[in-house]
């Protein structure tokens, strides 16, 4: 609901507050969270867009149609149609130029552009580094401009590239069938990112995803990708017979009255798509899930790799594991080696918890005996070596216990390290105005550190040992 509400608001003008009211009325909900995350990302584009200044067109050739036909080829022959020069932030220069027939594809649909190069019949070679669309035009972003552009060009794809997101724009549409055999037909997409090295994917569902359904998901898409099954593509179909066809549309495409279909198994996935895609699931080689999240209320995301970057990662894992088993001495059952080291661990753990809580038991019973009695409060300073950073807090707490109206101003070296801690009883932080926070801050430079917290308690660490005692003096001196 928070993405159709941005649609009215964003297309329509229509006002979010008024259909919030609407939805209540008929006893349904906005999805605020949703909402504010479309406004940002479309707030995030006009700032983009704003840093942008395009020149007026300068057209070469007359009379030639734009024409996309890279759903065929990676490779044509064309000419420039025109070109204009954009000045983007920081003042650069760049060029963005239609051809009369491009291979390249152009953002959309959460797919990203093609990147290639043009080169022209003279042999000079201009590098494309994107393809957005604008008008229903291709554009082509370029550093440079060709110095003859008259001439007839390559126009050349990054194969490579294009044959990596093909993979995963193909395996988001075998993921989202999966997900729907998973967990419900509830599930609809509600945004995704279709690029060269990983795909995200956006839908709807009510909870976090279990391990058991991450891994039938994954395993069912794994499936249809080792069933090497053809792809079959059905253009310029009228959108009243690909619906009858039973045909699924994607979020973030506007369909016209002609669309394309593009189909794995016509009994699994066949979705209304303008993207490109693999010819046979086999071409796709492996997937993987790599996370699962939130995105809002009722949305989920999930990540995936496939091809050389999925076989990379399981790769990357492997090898951690082998490292690990190494480390343990190559154990029949690493999960149950790990367990017993992290038992052990634990048991350790504890064992140093009571040692410091009997060292922290000593230094307090030794610091009750140098209490220094004070004109309504008393003070207990020091400079000790600690175990750990948490025993100077352990001992400010205990003394205040014991002892009525206390100041407690410790500096301590643990670990290697120096640290402060002050603790105030807080009927003077109200009677005295003193505030722990402020003083350990200041005294904290004594140990090139920094620190903060409460009035009545705060902590400082640093890295200048040798100005522990400095940082004392500076406490005790506000306390005269």
């Amino acid at each position: 609901m928070g993405t159709v509400a941005f649609e009215l608001y964003d297309t329509f003008g229509f006002p979010i507050d008024l259909t919030d009211l609407i939805a209540r009325e008929n006893g349904l909900s906005v999805d605020m969270d949703a909402f504010q995350a479309c406004l940002q990302e479309q707030k995030d584009r006009s700032r983009a867009d704003a840093a942008k200044q395009t020149g007026d067109w300068m057209v070469v050739h007359e009379d030639q149609d734009e024409d996309f036909c890279g759903y065929d080829k990676i490779s044509h022959q064309t000419v420039i149609s025109r070109y204009r020069t954009m000045t983007i932030k920081g003042g650069k220069q760049q060029f963005q130029i239609v051809l009369s027939s491009t291979p390249f594809y152009a953002e959309s649909g959460g797919q990203v552009g093609d990147t290639g190069y043009l080169l022209g019949a003279d042999g000079e070679k201009v590098a494309v580094l994107d393809t957005v669309k604008e008008n229903k035009l291709h554009i082509h972003i370029v550093n440079q401009l060709p110095k003859n552009t008259e001439q007839m060009f390559t126009a050349q794809v990054d194969a490579t590239r294009r044959q990596l997101i093909s993979s995963n724009h193909s395996a988001t549409h075998l993921m989202h069938s999966a997900l729907r055999e998973a967990l419900g037909t509830h599930v609809a997409q509600k945004g995704s990112l279709v690029n060269s090295e990983y795909l995200r994917f956006d839908f709807s569902h009510f909870g976090k995803m279990t391990d058991e359904e991450l891994a039938q998901v994954e395993a069912r898409v794994n499936e249809k990708i080792k069933a090497a099954i053809g792809l079959k593509e059905y253009r310029n179909t009228p959108i009243a017979e690909a619906t009858k066809m039973g045909a699924t549309a994607l979020f973030g495409e506007k369909y016209g009255d002609f669309v394309r279909v593009i189909e794995f198994d016509p009994q699994y996935s066949m979705e209304l798509c303008g993207g490109t895609h693999v010819a046979n699931t086999a071409e796709i080689g492996l997937f993987k899930i790599v996370s699962e999240s939130s995105v809002a209320a009722g949305v989920r995301r999930v990540e995936a790799i496939t091809s050389e970057a999925a076989m990379k990662y399981i790769a990357d894992r492997l090898q951690v594991l082998d490292s690990a088993s190494a480390l343990l001495q190559n154990p029949k059952d690493l999960a149950a080696a790990i367990q017993k080291l992290m038992d052990e661990n634990q048991a350790l753990k504890q064992k140093i918890e009571a040692f410091e809580l009997h060292q922290v038991a000593d230094v307090k019973k030794q610091l009750l005996g140098n209490v220094m009695a004070k004109d309504g409060y008393a003070l207990v300073s020091a400079k000790l070596q600690l175990p750990s950073a948490d025993a100077a807090k352990q001992l400010c707490f205990q003394m205040k216990n014991e002892v009525e109206n206390l100041v407690s101003a410790i500096v301590y070296e643990a670990d290697g390290k120096p640290g402060i801690a002050l603790y105030i009883d807080e009927n003077l932080v109200a009677s005295k105005g003193w505030n722990a926070a402020q003083l350990v801050r200041d005294a904290a430079k004594e140990i090139q550190g920094g620190g903060g917290g409460q009035p009545f308690f705060a902590t400082a660490g640093g890295k200048n040992t040798p100005g522990l005692d400095a940082a004392l003096k500076a406490l005790l001196a506000n306390f005269a």
